[in-house]
């Protein structure tokens, strides 16, 4: 019995198996190591945005007013106005807006907000009340302490609502100064915004200039999508369960009905609690019955919203999971507080948009095909 010489001896293809592992951990170790590097500078990036928030927000919210209002500057420039014109007339007119609807709406809200806290409060004493008898039955105290609890939450709520707004000379202050310092944000946004992109263009070089420019006209156009289209959902929810709520004839409609549109303005999570403050108005105010009816009324729209609205409207603009803006809304909200819970949404589709933006390069790098997203918006 003969033996072929070839099966002991080892082809030059072949390679030893402690090698192989070997080339494999040194690589794993490598990607660990970037990966850590970037956790890192993630985290150092977090820690300085904590601390110059106060520096920031002025500038995030003056960004997204500035994409508001940028169409109708566009519009006047067009028309043969001076940028500087066409931008103070936009700013003037954005400034005469909001103070109409603020000085029309806070009123109401100020006022009634003492009211509003201890009929939600009531509603949750009802509703203890009801889960304790018959059929449920349910004698938990851990279920009794945790509704006592959010009941005390939402009358110290209410009252620090109601007297807020004169709270603190220094609070006042640094607000008016925030308020001033966005105004004449926008204004310089919308004067100078089109000579960003070609200055930065000359700064940093074609190359890069190219990959920044387009990227940042990404990033503008998502931007000015989202408030557009979350300002229509919004006002489309207040108008319905508004409209339910004032042929109900439930208590404190108007301010519920603004609270909605506001809360809006924070997708899921603002919706979810706007909708259980009305319900929890309806019970105290009009009993069971307007109460589940109220239910209907907002699980309809918020179906109508989620399965109609948000897809037909965001889907070319946002783009987003709706466990992704969950999750960045709880995380803006817990970090930064309201105004982090406002501007999460926009931060993580801002971020999809770099990821993204970052994925089409691979791919174009590794010869795939792939769809392109639409160049920048002319600005």
């Amino acid at each position: 019995m003969t033996t072929d010489a070839s099966d002991d001896v080892q082809t030059p293809a072949q390679r030893d198996r402690l090698h192989v592992a070997g080339d494999w951990l040194a690589s794993a170790a490598r990607v660990s190591l970037q990966i850590i590097a970037v956790l890192a500078l993630i985290a150092v990036l977090g820690y300085i945005l904590g601390k110059v928030w106060s520096a920031v927000l002025p500038v995030a919210l003056a960004l997204l007013f500035a994409t508001v209002l940028w169409p109708a500057v566009a519009w006047l420039r067009r028309r043969g106005l001076k940028d500087s014109v066409a931008a103070a007339i936009m700013t003037l007119t954005g400034i005469l807006v909001v103070v109409g609807v603020v000085a029309g709406i806070v009123p109401s809200v100020v006022g009634q907000a003492d009211d509003l806290g201890h009929k939600a409060a009531e509603g949750i004493t009802k509703a203890k009340t009801w889960l304790q008898g018959p059929p449920f039955n349910i004698g938990d105290d851990q279920i009794s302490n945790a509704l006592d609890t959010l009941q005390d939450k939402i009358k110290s709520s209410a009252g620090s609502i109601a007297q807020g707004a004169m709270s603190g000379v220094s609070t006042a202050t640094s607000t008016l100064m925030m308020i001033f310092t966005v105004l004449i944000l926008v204004f310089f946004f919308l004067k100078d915004g089109p000579k960003f992109l070609p200055w930065l263009q000359r700064t940093t070089g074609g190359r890069a200039g190219g990959h920044l420019a387009e990227l940042l006209g990404r990033i503008w156009s998502t931007l000015s999508g989202f408030i557009r289209t979350q300002a229509i959902v919004s006002f489309i929810d207040a108008l319905f369960i508004g409209a339910a709520m004032f042929i109900i004839g439930v208590p404190l409609a108007g301010v519920l009905t603004i609270v909605t549109f506001i809360a809006g303005f924070i997708p899921i999570v603002g919706a979810v609690v706007a909708g259980a403050l009305a319900v929890l108005v309806a019970l105290v105010g009009k009993g069971w019955v307007a109460a589940l009816i109220m239910l209907g009324v907002i699980l309809l729209v918020q179906q109508l919203e989620g399965n109609v609205l948000q897809p037909w409207l965001q889907a070319k603009v946002m783009e987003l999971h709706a466990v992704i803006v969950l999750l960045a809304v709880m995380l803006g909200g817990s970090m930064f507080g309201i105004s982090g819970a406002f501007l999460a949404v926009p931060v993580a589709a801002t971020v999809a948009v770099v990821f993204r933006y970052m994925n089409e390069q691979l791919a174009r790098k590794a010869g795939e095909a792939v769809p392109v997203d639409e160049g920048p918006v002319e600005l």
